[in-house]
């Protein structure tokens, strides 16, 4: 008792700093998460005991989320730079680093929303139910013209967590999840006057609500004096390659690793397809589910991207070691607590979302696998924080590559087809594929952190 004790008081500094920083980021993904768990619930009770409108949510939003997530991780690449260049008080190349980043992102989520059109008619052809295809792509639509208002909302959000503002996004997340809850109910039921949409009014919200958020934040930036100066002369002349290069050799090796992790998941889901609409819907329910605990760790791995990038900034490579340890700590004490309540609640859980007995056995197997991957899953996002905090990103890209092509995605097809584990055989190779992610990145920063000791 008295060893733990001490172990306490050693880190309590570091687990304080971490939390202020990481509680107003949990908040905002809590508030995401109330946003797509209610989304879900409204779209499964829409359904009834019919699976499709779930099954719809499901494959339009796992073929989105591809290149959705993609662009999302060109971005996160302005925070550890922003928050390097903060400490230093470097405000000039921050604010260029800013409006440059506004610019290219802006006009990258432009350009990724034309190639999503684009791909609608291949839609067809990834063996999904034909009816279900027909009701995923009104849906997937909406959530095609919401891509330019995204990468303008984190263009701000990457910046104000750079500098350790990370309270303004909880509030412009609150209020728009609040208005997606209305609006959801508005169109999906065809409530208050508006016509019934159904799943189609589901991403209609979504997008509705995505434009309120960069306009909310925007508001914020050209409203607080200090940082508007950061928006001084605002040009397109002020355009630099250079300044996109440097986001470019930061987003992009973060955006292929977030490439590769969420593709597993999304070729898992493209897979379940092909075991019939129960499937797809059961998958959909563990994976809000998962997704919803994902988001505190997620949460926390942004954190440890703030103070690591400050302590690297500083070059304190003694305070950045206590504060890795002190998010390990963590995000392993969070992900225990969600397999617990997955294992606990696995037959509960799936009730909330349907009534269709056949979706509820199969979420409630699926529950249990996804309890075995939640500390894998933790302790990699957590390295990649890290990683992104101390600017060592190219190594992630072949680790992801190994552990989620090379691995995750095989031995989930062979054990769900080969050898006719089902739906279950996928979830296994989610623990395969994230257990080596996790085991090589701890690794690389063991060896990092001692590289960074000597150099500094």
């Amino acid at each position: 008792m008295q060893s733990l004790i001490s172990f306490f008081a050693r880190y309590k500094e570091q687990y304080r700093q971490n939390l202020i920083l990481a509680l107003p980021v949990v908040l905002t993904q809590l508030g995401q998460i109330f946003t797509q768990v209610v989304d879900n619930l409204m779209v499964g009770h829409y359904g009834g005991s019919e699976p499709e409108p779930l099954a719809a949510v499901s494959f339009g939003g796992s073929v989105f989320m591809i290149l959705f997530l993609t662009s999302i991780g060109v971005a996160l690449g302005l925070t550890p730079l922003i928050g390097e260049l903060y400490v230093q008080g470097d405000r000039r190349r921050s604010s260029a680093l800013l409006q440059n980043g506004i610019l290219f992102y802006v006009l990258l989520g432009v350009v990724v929303s034309s190639v999503q059109t684009a791909v609608v008619p291949l839609m067809y052809c990834l063996g999904q139910p034909v009816d279900v295809v027909d009701m995923a792509i009104p849906y997937y639509r909406m959530l095609v013209m919401s891509m330019p208002f995204v990468m303008l909302f984190f263009a701000f959000k990457q910046f104000l967590e750079g500098v350790g503002n990370t309270k303004v996004e909880l509030a412009v997340t609150i209020v728009a999840n609040l208005a997606n809850c209305v609006l959801n109910y508005m169109f999906i039921f065809g409530n208050m006057g508006f016509r019934e949409m159904g799943v189609e009014g589901a991403g209609l919200g979504t997008l509705l609500s995505r434009v309120l958020a960069a306009v909310l934040i925007v508001g914020y930036f050209v409203w607080r004096a200090d940082y508007r100066a950061y928006l001084h002369a605002f040009a397109m002349r002020h355009f630099s390659l250079r300044d996109v290069r440097s986001l470019l050799c930061m987003g992009l090796p973060i955006s292929a690793q977030m490439f590769l992790e969420s593709s597993a998941f999304i070729g898992t889901g493209i897979m379940m397809g092909w075991m019939g609409k129960e499937a797809i819907s059961a998958n959909q329910i563990v994976n809000t589910m998962s997704t919803s605990a994902f988001m505190i760790v997620m949460s926390i791995g942004a954190a440890t991207t703030i103070r690591t990038s400050h302590c690297y900034g500083r070059r304190d490579i003694d305070e950045l070691a206590m504060a890795v340890k002190a998010s390990y700590h963590l995000v392993l004490a969070w992900n225990t607590f969600a397999a617990i309540i997955f294992i606990s609640l696995c037959g509960l859980l799936p009730t909330f979302f349907t009534s269709n007995a056949e979706v509820i056995h199969i979420a409630s197997s699926l529950f249990i696998f996804a309890a075995l991957f939640q500390l894998s899953d933790g302790v990699q996002n957590v390295s990649v924080g890290v990683l992104r905090g101390i600017q060592d990103v190219k190594i992630i890209m072949p680790i992801a590559f190994t552990a989620y092509w090379l691995l995750n995605l095989p031995v989930g097809y062979l054990l769900a087809f080969t050898f006719g584990m089902g739906p279950t055989g996928m979830y296994v190779g989610y623990i395969v594929g994230l257990s080596v992610a996790a085991v090589l990145m701890i690794r690389r920063i063991r060896r990092r952190i001692r590289f960074l000791r000597i150099l500094f």
